[in-house]
């Protein structure tokens, strides 16, 4: 899909500029491929992950926004998985944020695993203890239609990318996988944006289940009737995102809009349909993103998202504390 161009802007600032005292990446070096390898991460509080919604735009540039200045580009960080995405500083109503485009995914070079083992070890490191996330969906529900919007609530996970991880000592619940805070946070933005537009109302939904299962092609009819009255929209992110905030202690949320129905659910996808969706909604997407950001606060107290990872019982010789 065709990049569209970011409008001339002044220079970022270098992050020694924006944010003093920062702190240092292991092991900087260099690589032309990926980009300039920065010496330090910023220390943020809130990440936001761009999926194929604000996959044609400079976000958050091109959103054009008073509230949002950008702080540093085009940052590659050195991880023990390899080099991170290509991430952005930016600053949205006086919260500092990093963001990076499509999942950090980088194909054929890097593979889907690895990008988020690199991801998330970036965000671990920034000490970022919220996550937004947005993704196109197809829909299996057959309530669902083009462009309406779910904030999902769980998930079945059919994908193969398992035991993706970054190494740390815990047992992972997965009781609440879906922050509910932030959950609604996202839907009130979401619905402040597109069910009180008069030009293009669609609907947003609170709850939801997604079946992620492993790209790069789409599913089966055979596979999406399997999930039927178990699932209600597929995507291909969510796992094993959902996995490495739990680790990380980061509440995890998410707005994906319905772009195509599933295999033999009401009619067949056209590419042209979908490139539509995708270059019309990328600002909405992005605009409902930002909302969230501005209205969620720094305070973890009242969901227990931090709480539901505990110490692994697969230790040797000793007992872990509880």
């Amino acid at each position: 899909m065709q990049q569209v161009a970011a409008s001339a802007e002044p220079r970022a600032p270098m992050l020694s500029e924006a944010m003093p005292g920062l702190k240092a990446a292991a092991d900087p070096t260099s690589d032309p491929t990926t980009g300039r390898i920065a010496e330090e991460i910023p220390r943020v509080d809130y990440a936001i992950i761009g999926g194929s919604g604000t996959f044609s735009i400079e976000f958050p540039e091109d959103l054009g926004r008073s509230d949002v200045r950008v702080l540093a580009r085009d940052l590659v960080f050195a991880t023990p998985y390899g080099p991170s995405p290509r991430m952005k500083l930016f600053e949205c109503d006086g919260k500092k944020a990093l963001t990076v485009r499509m999942h950090g995914w980088r194909p054929p070079d890097v593979t889907r695993a690895a990008a988020s083992q690199q991801l998330f070890w970036v965000l671990r490191e920034a000490g970022v203890r919220h996550i937004l996330v947005e993704g196109g969906v197809g829909s299996i529900n057959p309530l669902l239609e083009l462009r309406d919007f779910v904030v999902v609530d769980d998930y079945i996970d059919q994908s193969m990318r398992k035991d993706v991880g970054l190494g740390g000592p815990y047992l992972l619940i997965m009781r609440q996988a879906i922050c509910p805070r932030l959950a609604a946070v996202l839907a009130d933005a979401a619905f402040e944006r597109v069910e009180r537009n008069r030009d293009r109302p669609r609907r947003v939904f609170r709850r939801g289940v997604y079946l992620n299962t492993d790209g790069r092609h789409f599913e089966s009819p055979a596979e999406i009737r399997f999930f039927r009255g178990h699932a209600d929209v597929v995507g291909q992110s969510l796992c094993p995102e959902v996995y490495l905030a739990r680790e990380i202690g980061a509440c995890y949320a998410g707005l994906y809009m319905v772009t195509n129905y599933a295999e033999g659910v009401i009619r067949d996808w056209e590419h042209r349909e979908l490139a539509d969706i995708f270059y019309e909604e990328s600002k909405t997407v992005g605009n409902i993103l930002l909302d969230a950001l501005a209205n969620v606060k720094n305070d973890q107290s009242s969901c227990g998202c931090s709480n539901l990872r505990k110490p692994t019982l697969l230790v040797e010789h000793s007992r872990p504390k509880i």
